[in-house]
């Protein structure tokens, strides 16, 4: 079982219009709902590849109880997630089908009280030590302590289980002194946590604070990977216009289904890249074109650079 953690999860609802202007009336040709946030797109990405997951993090409200009925209905995914008074938040994703860019706008959560953080942490104690590999995953609500990824780490390490942290700003720079196995930032997070806007000085100085290994985001260039076993870049071989809301989530689930499959890191990092890909040319997030990732899997260009990292 891998276990994925959703601090903030969310509603993610997508609208798609003609055409995205400012000051302007839309009408909305679609609209879909999918449950939201990142360890909750992780989850359902991991389950269509095969993969039993439990997710695990906050729900409340009405919107909560509308995110915990869809996960019901996920194949492979298990609900335990933990009951807090405020209310489940929302993220709108505006698709323009005209040039096919997407505005997105994220609520910012519920706000947590001491008795519920406690109650999560003994949940997340029962279910680390079953677990194959953990995602902590996402922002954190009003209320979460800035340094709870880094106990949540500790927690996954001291079971002897591996534990990938995707987060960003003070939670990241808190949870990389944890030691944890792996981090996947974007570049810009990578650049708030290590002041380098360079990707592989910034990747040598995260792994210096304390990741096992790097794996960098760098957009259409692809991945960055700085391992214990070597360097490596990964890149697809072809653009895809879409909607990317996901396509980093994707990625933390490739590398994640490739640990627990005891895959090589070029291995991994192809699976990731084709799946980010793949989720960019699906209408919503936690989803990917099946055909586009068979294609692209094939195709994407994995390259060594040194014999040592």
């Amino acid at each position: 079982m891998i276990l994925t953690v959703t601090l903030n999860t969310a509603l993610d609802i997508t609208y798609r219009v003609r055409s995205l202007r400012p000051h302007a009336s839309h009408r909305v040709s679609e609209v879909t709902e999918r449950p939201g946030g990142k360890g909750l797109n992780v989850a359902r990405v991991l389950a269509a590849l095969g993969h039993e997951v439990t997710v695990t993090g906050f729900t409340g409200g009405a919107t909560g109880r509308v995110v915990q009925d869809r996960l019901t209905a996920t194949p492979g995914v298990v609900d335990a997630l933990v009951p807090v008074s405020g209310p489940t938040r929302r993220t709108i994703a505006v698709v323009d089908d005209r040039t096919g860019d997407t505005t997105q706008l994220n609520e910012p959560g519920p706000t947590v009280t001491p008795a519920e953080w406690s109650a999560f942490q003994e949940t997340y104690a029962a279910l680390v030590t079953s677990a194959s590999a953990v995602a902590l995953c996402g922002s954190l609500p009003p209320g979460v302590p800035v340094g709870a990824y880094a106990g949540l780490v500790r927690a996954a390490k001291a079971a002897e289980v591996p534990v990938l942290l995707d987060t960003s700003g003070e939670a990241l720079r808190r949870g990389v002194a944890a030691r944890p196995d792996l981090i996947k930032p974007n570049a810009d997070e990578l650049a708030e946590l290590t002041g380098s806007h360079e990707p592989l000085r910034a990747t040598q100085d995260a792994r210096r604070r304390g990741a096992r290994a790097v794996v960098a985001s760098l957009g259409e260039a692809g991945l960055l990977a700085l391992t214990p076993e070597g360097r490596w870049r990964a890149t697809p071989p072809t653009r895809l216009h879409g909607n990317p809301t996901g396509a980093g989530d994707a990625t933390v689930a490739g590398l994640l289904s490739g640990l627990v499959e005891h895959l090589p890191w070029p291995d991994r990092l192809a699976r990731a890249t084709a799946l980010s890909a793949a989720t960019v040319a699906a209408p919503v997030a936690g989803e990917f074109d099946r055909g586009v990732y068979a294609e692209l899997l094939a195709r994407v260009t994995v390259t060594r650079e040194t014999a040592a990292a």
